[in-house]
């Protein structure tokens, strides 16, 4: 009697006919400048509207965060605010017992390179301690000991994290030869210690452009296997065809390489010549160069998010610190 029930319960599941939908129409996404990016699994055809100027909605704190690591390893899981802590040098012990630090750690915390560069810089002999050239690897440093690199004496610093909303017609470098004027006159009292930008705007380009002594951050904010984001808000000398947007959104060989960008759409009140692209690709003038392979001009190109920070409340020009919590997501990234 129960196999007589089994079959024919799965005849009759069998007979069940699969829903299809083709009224479905492609309708342009929508990036909106005054609304806050939203997330939804709901696939409806309504355009998605984002908020260049507003940090998405929540508490850092408040919503857990995943590690980038396999579903499979233990330490993919939760991780609330409180249990993140500030990471610190790692602190080794000499054979003696006196503590320190190993000396491309140190030369990377001065702000000069990442610890993968030191190793690099100290085997060709642009390190020492104590006036003596150091180029094996994992050379301890103590508290009083004089480092100098390529002759210069360098200092533990303490980490800066300056960001600007840079304007037009600066350029991203820490002088000029030209007498162009540069970012760094813009954030010259920020900070006592020597900041450097990571990565880099065009002349023409504005937005948020970020500061810091700090080498592995910077490292790994520039590093393409970091798959940092960034959004654009462009705006073309003409509007932007409804087939061209797709064409863009599907990617495209462009010299030879593809591009990919992770979202693109029209502005919603706006112009089609005013469209929004969300895009993690570091490559040279990579937003003006996508437009251009479609035979577009980028009259204006500001950058409004870049790895999670926004504009908000900081006008063109201007510059803050960052928060500890800012910090702390930078560091989790």
């Amino acid at each position: 009697m129960n196999s007589s029930k089994n079959s024919s319960g799965g005849r009759h599941q069998g007979k069940k006919k699969p829903q299809t939908n083709t009224d479905k129409k492609f309708e342009p996404k929508k990036f909106d400048a005054k609304k806050k990016p939203q997330t939804t699994t709901d696939k409806k055809s309504e355009p998605k509207k984002f908020d260049a100027n507003k940090k998405p909605s929540g508490n850092f704190r408040d919503k857990p965060a995943f590690r980038r690591e396999s579903p499979f390893s233990k330490k993919a899981r939760p991780i609330s605010g409180e249990e993140r802590p500030t990471p610190k040098p790692k602190q080794v012990k000499q054979e003696d017992g006196v503590e320190g630090i190993r000396l491309n750690k140190y030369i990377s915390n001065s702000g000069i390179c990442s610890r993968r560069e030191a190793d690099v810089y100290i085997k060709a002999g642009s390190a020492t301690v104590n006036g003596k050239l150091v180029t094996e690897m994992g050379h301890i440093v103590t508290l009083g000991d004089e480092v100098r690199f390529d002759g210069s004496l360098i200092n533990q610093e303490q980490k800066r994290y300056v960001l600007l909303n840079k304007p037009k017609n600066y350029i991203t470098t820490m002088e000029d030869d030209r007498g162009r004027k540069t970012v760094m006159e813009l954030i010259a009292s920020a900070s006592k210690e020597r900041i450097y930008p990571v990565g880099r705007l065009d002349r023409n380009t504005t937005g948020l452009l970020l500061f810091t002594n700090d080498g592995e951050m910077a490292k790994k904010l520039t590093h393409p296997k970091s798959n940092i984001q960034k959004i654009y808000h462009a705006t073309l000398d003409k509007k932007l065809a409804n087939s061209d947007l797709i064409k863009i959104s599907e990617g495209f060989m462009l010299d030879e390489k593809r591009v990919i960008v992770d979202d693109i759409s029209y502005v919603v009140n706006q112009p089609k010549t005013e469209v929004g692209v969300k895009i993690h690709s570091g490559r040279n003038r990579i937003v003006r160069r996508i437009f251009e392979h479609f035979d577009y001009s980028v009259v204006k190109l500001d950058r409004v998010i870049f790895a999670g920070l926004t504009k908000k409340d900081l006008p063109r020009g201007h510059y803050r610190h960052l928060t500890e919590m800012e910090i702390n997501t930078l560091m989790m990234l």
